[in-house]
């Protein structure tokens, strides 16, 4: 059992650091002391992400990291940043008594800084270490680009991923994160944690029983902070001043097309019209406001309303995107350094980066329905370190009243999946970077016993060890298979394994103490089905031979392959159920290529070497020919898929699927071909004991294993009603 519980270590998630130990005093003093956690953290891991809120000291931190990598390795590090914020990341390193070169072209090394733009001109692969800083551009850039940063950094040693709280609800960043870092494959996360609902594609949701184990493993790699008292530093200097909102809605004449009367924008071609038609009554009152003096950022989303507002607001310098970079980052420095006093630009082109706390003044000449865009072109000015009240004036048409409405629902939704995030993430975290253990969910144990049946609680690997050699007459069971986190999070689930390798690894710990425990000569059966290929997890709709797999596990484990039977399934009741593609009839006229027949259960039936010591008996009378050679038959089309067991009681809130409990025919039928009465059956997967329910009332003994809490305290409602049902065996 030493080599099983090695086994269920590799199935953690364990520890990846791949970094070195920094004493915390070597790490600048001039940083506050949760930010020096951070960086000695975020060097021990090698490869880690720092998801801190704006104004959190994130430059800071960055520079420090790749000082100490430089330090370490005798390398370069290499800091990718967006327009503008190249120059910034100096002028911090100069803050903080560290060198840090702007540059365009290779040359001198050290900790250089360049614009993403730039990062073709650079050979990574000759970088210690790099620095992804708005990392969120993983999930903004073209999918070209996001691709090119990804593969050209995974042979770098030293990762560094920084952003503020990414968006908790947009996994594919996440998703991006990881893979940047070289944690997990985009795909593998998705496809481990997260489900589809309803068939769209587009549409991610973490697995019920994943979220645990879903935030224990982002813990490891990420640190998400808003605020210092997350990782139980004091706030002293981070309270955030007022944000207050000033929502300006500008009346127009303008009608749609081919209407009488004025109404609100329904469709996005509506309010892009609405837009245009409004555009000069929403510059002017923009202008009106800006003009009266101070310090202003104005926002803009369309060409026309940038050029219209620097026409109309004194001191007004524009950056378009249709500029060189040499005139855009020249711009956005001197607003940065305060020469310029209204900078007008679209949040896509200055919305990332900037510190700009010397600005408190906001104007949005109009919205899209991108929450993300309004969120960081806010979070410019309102960051801490803003000393004054921050005023933000949306200029809306009044027919563009859903684009405000889809924003402020947007802001809610993000709030509030912000804060789940942080408060899951908060004491993962904080345990992380103490060097903690993070504690995982117990396991438990316990016996029920009744009259001619017994029924552990516990892993079935180590309670069959419990059970005597050679004593079992037989077994039946359905063996799970790779679904991650359906119905539990526990590592000594099978189902919980990345994959077909990890699951029959763990199988094969069971396979031994089956072969123990069973009477010579005996039988063992399996009821399974093959299994999907999904383009979520394997790139590619298929099939895969999930009972051969199975056949060939035994077998290797010394078992002799005795027969199988195939059990017909209404294709019309799967196609209802899964939605498949390959039974829609739709797809016929589409691509018949891709069409294909429904998937039968089977069962399987070994048998250990060995003479039998008991053999099986029937009389005619028992079993009149007529009931035999419908037995014999190699398929049966008459098991009635619905006569089951009442599951319902046992499913969990958190589980992803049914229970499928096995069909009480095809128990019974087993049960009666293949053992005495008195003889005792074992299943090492007892479920909600539909075989001991069967095997009671057919008068043999029974042993079964359960892992799941809730299915063990149904199995033994079930199996103490066994003896007293009323009305037969489907009662």
């Amino acid at each position: 059992m030493n080599q099983y519980a090695e086994f269920l270590e590799t199935k953690a998630f364990n520890d990846i650091a791949t970094g070195h130990d920094v004493p915390l005093d070597d790490i600048n003093p001039q940083l506050f002391e949760f930010q020096r956690v951070l960086v000695r953290w975020a060097l021990s891991r090698g490869r880690a992400a720092l998801f801190a809120d704006t104004g959190l000291g994130k430059s800071a931190m960055q520079i420090e990291w790749a000082r100490h990598v430089c330090l370490e390795t005798g390398g370069d590090v290499l800091i990718l940043a967006p327009l503008a914020v190249a120059a910034q990341t100096c002028r911090e390193g100069d803050k903080f008594g560290t060198i840090v070169k702007y540059a365009r072209e290779p040359g001198d090394w050290g900790i250089i800084v360049t614009n993403y733009e730039m990062m073709d001109r650079f050979d990574l692969s000759k970088f210690a270490g790099i620095v992804v800083d708005e990392s969120s551009i993983l999930k903004h850039y073209t999918s070209k680009i996001r691709e090119k940063i990804i593969t050209a950094s995974q042979t770098i040693p030293y990762r560094l991923s920084c952003t503020a709280t990414p968006s908790p609800n947009d996994y594919m960043e996440l998703a991006n994160q990881a893979e940047f870092l070289g944690v997990m494959r985009r795909m593998e996360m998705l496809s481990m944690f997260f489900t589809h609902d309803s068939g769209e594609t587009s549409k991610w949701r973490l697995k019920g029983h994943g979220k645990t184990e879903f935030w224990k493993w982002m813990s490891t790699w990420a640190a998400v902070i808003r605020k210092p008292s997350d990782l139980g530093y004091p706030n002293d200097g981070y309270d955030l001043p007022s944000l207050i909102m000033h929502e300006h809605v500008v009346t127009t004449s303008g009608m749609f097309d081919g209407q009488l009367f004025p109404k609100a924008a329904q469709t996005l071609s509506e309010q892009r019209q609405a837009q245009r038609e409004s555009i000069s009554e929403r510059v002017q009152e923009v202008a009106d406001l800006v003009n009266r003096g101070g310090t202003w950022i104005v926002w803009c989303h369309l060409n026309d309303e940038s050029a219209q507002l620097v026409k109309a607001i004194d001191g007004a310098v524009e950056v378009r995107g249709s500029d060189s970079l040499e005139t855009k980052e020249s711009r956005l420095n001197e607003f940065s350094e305060g020469t310029i006093r209204v900078l007008v630009t679209k949040p896509s082109i200055a919305g990332h980066g900037m510190n700009w706390q010397h600005c408190h003044q906001i104007a949005f000449v109009g919205l899209s329905h991108s929450f993300e865009q309004f969120y960081q072109a806010i979070r410019r000015c309102w960051r801490f370190g803003q000393l004054k009240e921050v005023n933000a004036h949306l200029f809306t048409a009044e027919a563009e009243g859903q684009v405000l409405a889809s924003i402020k629902r947007k802001e809610i939704n993000h709030e509030d999946m912000s804060n789940q995030m942080v408060e899951h993430m908060r004491e993962l975290t904080k345990a992380q970077i103490d060097h903690a253990t993070v504690s995982r969910s117990p396991y438990m144990t316990d016996q029920a016993v009744g009259e001619g049946w017994q029924l552990m609680l516990g892993d079935c690997v180590e309670r069959t060890q419990d059970i005597e050699s050679e004593t079992i007459d037989y077994t039946l069971f359905s063996p799970p298979f790779s679904s991650l986190y359906t119905y539990s999070n526990s590592d000594r689930d099978m189902g919980n394994c990345v994959g077909d390798g990890q699951f029959f690894e763990h199988f094969n710990h069971l396979l031994p103490e089956l072969f123990r425990i069973t009477k010579p000569g005996r039988l063992l059966s399996f009821h399974c089905m093959n299994l999907f290929m999904s383009k979520q997890a394997h790139g590619f709709i298929g099939m895969r031979d999930f009972r051969g797999d199975l056949i060939r596990a035994f077998t290797e484990a010394g078992w002799i392959y005795h027969s199988e039977v195939c059990i017909w399934k209404d294709p019309v009741v799967q196609m209802q159920r899964t939605k498949a593609l390959g039974l829609l009839h739709k797809q016929l006229k589409k691509d018949a290529a891709m069409s294909r027949q429904g998937t039968p259960d089977y069962l399987v039936t070994m048998r250990k070497p060995g003479e039998n010591p008991n053999p099986v008996t029937n009389t005619n009378e028992s079993y009149p020919v007529s009931e035999w050679q419908q037995v014999a038959s190699p398929v049966w089309m008459d098991i009635k898929q619905s006569k089951t067991l009442n599951y319902r009681s046992a499913r969990e809130n958190d589980d992803e699927r049914h229970i499928a409990p096995l069909q009480l025919e095809v128990i019974e039928r087993a049960i009666r071909l293949w053992t005495n009465e008195g003889d005792t059956v074992f299943s090492p997967f007892a479920g909600i004991g539909s075989e001991g329910y069967v095997a009671i009332q057919m008068n043999r003994r029974f042993i079964g294993v359960e892992l799941k809490k809730s299915y063990w305290d149904l199995a033994q409602e079930n199996l103490h009603q066994a003896r007293t049902a009323q009305g037969g065996l489907f009662a």
